[in-house]
C-alpha cells in the first residue's frame, strides 16, 4: 500500500481550526511599548543635550585628564587580574582539597571577600595598614603600605582572587570526571593532566564568568578615586570640583559605558572564537 493512498484515502480530511486572534493591544504589550518609547525619547534627549552644551574649551581642558585617568583605570584592572588569578589557583585548590583545614582556610578567605564590600576592604586596607606605620618600617615595607596605588593593588588583587577562585573551581568541577579516568588510563602525571587537559576545558566553561568579572572590576575601580588616586573618576571628582558643572559626571558614564560595550564585544569574538569546535 503506498504512502500517497494512505495519505488520500485512509486519513480523512479534517477541517481547518478556527484562528484565534489574539488582542492586537493588551496591557503588557502597551505597557511594554510604552517603556521602549520612553528610552528612545531619552537616548534622543541625551543627544541633543550633550549637542547643544557641547564646550570645546571644556573639552579641550579634560579630555586629556579623562584619557589620563582611563590608562590608569585600565591598568590598575589589568595588573590586579593577572595577579589575582594567579592567587585563584592555590585557592581554588584549597576549596576542592581533602585537608579540612586547608579547605576551611580558602572557604573563609572566599567567604570574607565576597561577602564584604570592595569599598570596606579598601578602607580596611588603606587605613588599617597605615596605622602600624612603625611596624612596617621596622620590616622595611613601609614604602609599600604607604602608598594608595599599592593599597589600591593589593586590596583588587585579593578580591578578585576570591572570585576567580570560585570560578574556576566550578569550571574545574564541571569537567567529567571521564576526562580524569582517560588521562589516568593513559599513565599521565596528575600535573599534566590538570594543565594539559583539565585546566583547558575547565577555562572554555569559565570564559564568560571571566568575562564579567573583569568588567565588574572595571566598573567597581572608581572606588579608589577616594584614597587619592587619579583615574578615570579621580579626574571626573576633580574636574566637577573646579567647574561645578554635573555634565563631567555624564561623560564619565559615558566614558565607562563605552568601554564596558568594548569589552564586552571582545569577549564575545574571544569567546566565539575559542568555542568554535562547539558549535555544529
Amino acid at each position: 500500500m503506498s504512502e500517497a493512498y494512505v495519505a488520500q484515502e485512509m486519513i480523512a480530511a479534517r477541517p481547518r481550526p478556527n484562528e484565534v486572534r489574539k488582542a492586537d493591544w493588551t496591557f503588557a504589550r502597551l505597557l511594554g511599548s510604552l517603556s521602549i518609547l520612553f528610552w528612545i525619547a531619552a537616548g534622543i534627549g541625551l543627544i541633543v543635550f550633550l549637542i547643544t552644551s557641547y564646550d570645546q574649551s571644556q573639552i579641550d581642558k579634560y579630555a586629556p585628564r579623562y584619557f589620563d585617568g582611563f590608562l590608569t583605570t585600565m591598568k590598575l584592572v589589568a595588573l590586579s587580574v593577572s595577579i589575582g588569578a594567579v592567587l585563584s589557583l592555590p585557592i581554588a585548590f584549597g576549596r576542592m582539597s581533602s585537608n579540612k583545614i586547608v579547605r576551611n582556610l580558602s572557604f573563609g578567605y572566599i567567604y570574607f571577600f565576597r561577602g564584604t564590600p570592595l569599598l570596606a576592604q579598601l578602607f580596611l586596607f588603606y587605613y588599617g595598614f597605615g596605622s602600624f606605620r612603625h611596624f612596617w618600617q621596622d620590616l622595611n615595607l613601609w614604602w609599600f603600605f604607604r602608598d594608595a596605588w599599592s593599597i589600591a593593588l593589593l586590596s583588587f588583587s585579593l578580591n578578585t582572587a576570591a572570585y576567580q577562585a570560585e570560578i574556576l573551581r566550578g569550571a574545574i568541577m564541571n569537567v567529567p570526571k571521564g576526562q580524569h579516568e582517560g588521562a589516568a588510563s593513559l599513565g599521565l602525571p596528575p600535573m599534566v593532566t590538570f594543565f594539559k587537559i583539565i585546566l583547558p576545558q575547565a577555562l572554555i566553561v569559565a570564559l564568560r564568568p571571566y568575562g564579567n568579572e573583569i568588567i565588574l572590576m572595571i566598573k567597581g575601580s572608581a572606588v579608589v578615586s577616594i584614597v587619592t588616586i587619579f583615574d578615570l573618576m579621580g579626574h571626573t571628582r576633580r574636574a566637577f570640583s573646579q567647574t561645578l558643572d554635573y555634565q563631567t559626571y555624564l561623560y564619565a558614564a559615558i566614558f565607562y559605558l563605552l568601554v564596558v560595550e568594548i569589552m564586552r564585544r571582545l569577549w564575545d569574538l574571544l569567546e566565539h572564537r575559542l568555542t568554535r569546535h562547539l558549535r555544529r
